[in-house]
């Protein structure tokens, strides 16, 4: 029965050596995973100040369009509000020289009556 037993306790020795070792790996592995989820929190850190510069980039571009086209359009009023006035203006120095013989007997008649 000594051999039973010795054969047992071996065997139980085994066991233990064995759950020791499992115990070990599952320990390193536990290091490894925190390690992971530490370069996983960092690259992806980084992955969010790249994406957040270009999204900032692609907004800068996008307002520079915007505003080179407000820009254009602006121009492009002023120049036709421009345009209509020189027009308005021609017109009305038309009808001054048009109307100035006219004018100039109205003013005397008025001046002469009074």
């Amino acid at each position: 029965m000594n051999i039973m037993a010795d054969v047992a306790k071996s065997k139980v020795t085994g066991i233990i050596k064995t759950l020791n070792v499992l115990e070990g790996d599952l320990d390193s592995l536990t290091g490894k995973v925190g390690d992971i989820k530490k370069q996983l929190n960092v690259k992806t850190l980084s992955e969010i100040d790249t994406l957040l510069e270009k999204t900032r980039e692609m907004a800068t571009k996008e307002a520079e369009v915007i505003i080179n086209a407000a820009k254009e359009n602006a121009n492009s009023e002023s120049t036709k509000i421009a345009q209509e006035g020189e027009s308005k203006l021609a017109e009305i120095e038309l009808n001054v020289n048009s109307n100035f013989d006219d004018m100039v007997k109205h003013v005397v008649s008025t001046i002469l009556k009074a």
